[in-house]
């Protein structure tokens, strides 16, 4: 059980690095140029920006969880 949760996390973790996350339009202006590390910069920036709101609400959910779990066990 322990193991499984592990593996979940990790994949959960890693996620982001294999997302492409440019719209279209992005994506289309910055393929036309000959440099592509401005494009790389501009995915990863979406990506981090991408990923707050997804531990804010882990975070928010866990903290709910923790607490109807301790109620439970009173």
């Amino acid at each position: 059980m322990r193991y499984r949760r592990f593996l979940i996390i990790a994949i959960l973790m890693l996620l982001p690095f294999i997302a492409e996350a440019q719209c279209s339009m992005c994506r289309a202006v910055l393929e036309s140029e000959a440099d592509q590390s401005a494009a790389e910069g501009i995915n990863n920036g979406i990506v981090y920006l991408m990923v707050f709101p997804y531990l804010l609400i882990g975070g928010i959910g866990y903290y709910i969880y923790r607490s109807r779990k301790k109620d439970k066990s009173l």
